[in-house]
């Protein structure tokens, strides 16, 4: 391991050339909408564009503000009030295969995924960077609250967004190093407030159109997607400092790490968490609240956005979207995967979740969060009358 990365001061970006053609992915939100305006202002070749990912039988809720066909209308009316061309691609095939399907594969082993990462990685940035390309384009924008960063030697980076709100460089680890000089982010240096006020001035039809919150593809609550998809198989719940059977469940789906409400357990006045999950056995394991807190993690599927070796020793993790980065050395790196210490224990790190590195406000890269290595207790037989169980 090297010393700690420098942090370089962005240096101004050269005016835009006129004639560069850029891909802008369109949603039909301000933030993309405003993407599109900066950069035809900017003096860009700009050609919008927007993935199709619901199939053709959708039900009317199964897609979010985000993806769906209203969002493709209002896309191509924003494009026009901009006065660029307008494309619907298609991404059905690859949204089901990269994002859905492994959604629930994830959900079948335990894991807690994050589509989002995933089709940041799989699609936005992969499939749609080879489309600019066949397109003659240059850049793919987005309405990233990212800030693009290149450095006097003429190196990209990927650093927070300005607005600590909304900064979305967590969803961005994935992406390959060698697309980051081909992606820009127009509105990474604004605060929401500032998009929304460039959207109104400009007259946009998106200016205050709500934010989407959901995962795009899930109707409602994750539980009941989850429910409809994969099928339902009871166990038992057991402690996990003596293989006690304490309660039962009708999935281990349907429990995350850390849950402590919910549990049905047979003594209800009894506070435990859920501390792992076990497909193979069909077992929800239970116990205190220090059961839960990991000391480290190891994480697989790893991708940097910088030179291996120049990886710093002590860095931040970031291990969920809405919580703070954390002080953590590597113990181990290579182009697989990490395995991590923290400084402090953290709570309920969730398997299938993103560790996501930073070097203060920079981007270095991240993984897939593993399980524990955790030698379980022999599994005690369950009582010869079970209580009923209680599933509120």
């Amino acid at each position: 391991m090297s010393a700690p990365v420098p942090q370089p001061q962005p240096v101004p970006a050269p005016a835009p050339g006129t004639g560069e053609r850029v891909l802008c992915a369109m949603s039909g939100g301000v933030d993309s909408s405003v993407t599109a305006a900066l950069l035809k202002d900017q003096g860009y070749q700009v050609v919008g564009a927007m993935m199709r990912f619901w199939p053709d039988d959708k039900r009317v809720d199964t897609f979010d503000s985000c993806c769906s066909p209203d969002a493709a209308y209002e896309a191509r009316r924003v494009a026009e009030q901009v006065g660029v061309p307008f494309y619907l691609l298609d991404y059905r095939e690859q949204f089901q295969r990269h994002i859905v399907g492994p959604f629930l594969d994830e959900y079948a082993r335990g894991r807690t995924p994050n589509p989002c990462v995933n089709c940041n990685t799989k699609v936005k940035f992969d499939e749609l960077v080879k489309k600019a390309k066949m397109l003659g384009c240059r850049y793919v924008a987005t309405g990233h609250y990212v800030k693009r960063v290149e450095t006097e030697t003429g190196e990209v980076q990927f650093w927070r967004g300005d607005d600590p709100r909304k900064d979305q460089t967590y969803f961005l680890w994935g992406t390959p190093q060698e697309a980051l000089p081909h992606i820009l982010f127009p509105v990474g240096e604004l605060e929401k407030p500032q998009v929304r006020a460039i959207a109104e001035a400009r007259g946009l039809l998106t200016a205050r159109k709500p934010e989407s919150q959901n995962i795009c593809f899930v109707p409602g609550k994750v539980q009941d997607f989850v429910a409809e998809h994969l099928p339902q198989a009871g166990g038992y719940i057991r402690e996990i400092a003596t293989g006690e059977v304490v309660g039962e469940h009708l999935g281990t789906q349907f429990y995350t790490l850390g849950q402590k409400k919910g549990l049905g357990l047979y003594q209800s006045h009894r506070v435990r968490h859920v501390v792992h999950l076990e497909p193979a056995t069909n077992t929800v394991w239970v116990g205190e609240y220090e059961d839960c807190l990991w000391r480290g993690l190891r994480a697989g599927g790893a991708n940097y956005l910088l030179d291996l070796s120049a990886l710093p020793r002590d860095l931040e993790v970031q291990v969920r979207y809405r919580t703070a980065p954390v002080k953590a050395r590597v113990v181990h790196a290579d182009e697989h995967g990490f395995e991590l210490a923290f400084a402090e224990p953290q709570f309920a790190v969730a398997p299938g979740q993103s560790a996501v590195l930073y070097a203060g406000p920079r981007l270095l890269g991240g993984g897939l969060i593993e399980d524990h290595v955790r030698e379980l207790p022999a599994p005690q037989p369950p009582p010869k009358q079970r209580p009923t169980v209680n599933l509120s």
